[in-house]
């Protein structure tokens, strides 16, 4: 991954870990499908009008639409509305880094270094660490681990969405995002008909002018222009451009900035086990991004300069072939020359 690419991975992780603030403030008045449902319906009519529809391939870009667009938010806005802390949200939705890495290999023939597979087990073990924390710590035990359950669950559609955003192969990454608003609107919209009732989402925009109504409002904005049309297109951009192993690690910096905003904004206290089982997250998501894995074309270019005999036309040339061919200046310089007696 690129400097530029790591720097724009940083600008998601900002631009995400504020997201779980913003959801709080709007699920204190919306329905948890509703708002999901309305986050994207504010994108679709603008998009519609004024965004051509990306070439993609069809199939996987409704995997993309209903992994990463519709089944994650169900989950994590159900989950949240269940009582899941917004910085402890921000840290179990990162499960959707190990899946994708899983799943990459899996389905993208993508390779993994040891270093990258230590740092995701060191990750998964720190998320582990939150989840005991919180059901011994917690007055409902066991019962306390459902929301922390949906959010793994919205973490694992997240990660079906990265890749069917890979293998959707858009001519344009940025237009593929804005169309999944328009596209995961509608299934959103009729889950939040069937199971909070056609009265639920009615009622919170009739009273959008309280004070709950007013914090929801810009928290919709935010997440709708900032977290989904500038994070989600920026994130999918990344994902064209590299290994989904490379990127989705450093979706686990998400919870430092969710867990320092939930704590600046909503006044969350993590505890001990928390702010421990995030360090290791963090110290995970370092090693697996920092790791440096063996380039495919540069294995791929070696085996053809291995298996390459240089000219023969005089023994001189092939006597210092030969004794170079382990050198890759020296396989440049052969390939130039022989370019040029071609010409």
């Amino acid at each position: 991954m690129s400097t530029r690419d790591r720097f724009l991975a940083l600008c998601v992780v900002f631009l995400w870990g504020l997201n779980f603030v913003a959801i709080h403030f709007s699920l204190e008045h919306f329905p948890p499908f509703f708002l999901a449902a309305l986050r994207f319906a504010v994108m679709a009519i603008p998009v519609i009008l004024f965004v051509r529809f990306p070439k993609v391939r069809l199939k996987w870009f409704l995997v993309y639409v209903a992994g990463f667009g519709t089944v994650q938010f169900m989950f994590l806005f159900l989950a949240m509305s269940l009582g899941m802390p917004a910085g402890l949200a921000s840290l179990v939705l990162q499960t959707s880094a190990p899946f994708t890495v899983v799943l990459g290999v899996l389905f993208l023939r993508e390779r993994m270094t040891v270093a990258q597979v230590v740092g995701l087990i060191v990750a998964v073990g720190g998320m582990g660490l939150i989840a005991v924390d919180r059901a011994t710590g917690s007055d409902i035990g066991l019962a306390s681990l459902v929301p922390i359950g949906l959010t793994i669950l919205g973490g694992l559609s997240w990660a079906i969405g990265n890749i069917g955003g890979r293998l959707a192969q858009p001519d344009d990454s940025f237009r593929m995002t804005m169309w999944m608003a328009v596209v995961a609107t509608p299934p959103l919209y009729l889950a939040s008909l069937i199971i909070e009732g056609p009265s639920a989402g009615f009622d919170a925009l009739m009273t959008i002018g309280t004070e709950t109504g007013l914090r929801a409002l810009g928290g919709l904005v935010y997440l709708a222009a900032l977290g989904t049309l500038v994070g989600a297109g920026l994130w999918t951009v990344l994902l064209s451009r590299n290994d989904a192993s490379r990127v989705s690690p450093m979706s686990l910096l998400v919870p430092v900035v969710g867990i320092s905003a939930s704590f600046a904004f909503l006044g969350e206290v993590p505890t001990v086990g928390e702010i421990v089982g995030a360090v290791i997250v963090v110290g995970g998501c370092a090693v697996g991004v920092m790791a440096r894995p063996r380039s495919r074309r540069r294995q791929r270019v070696g085996a053809e300069a291995a298996s390459t005999k240089p000219p023969t036309t005089t023994t001189a040339t092939t006597s210092t072939a030969t004794t170079n061919t382990d050198s890759a200046a020296d396989v440049d310089l052969a390939c130039a020359a022989t370019a040029a007696r071609d010409r």
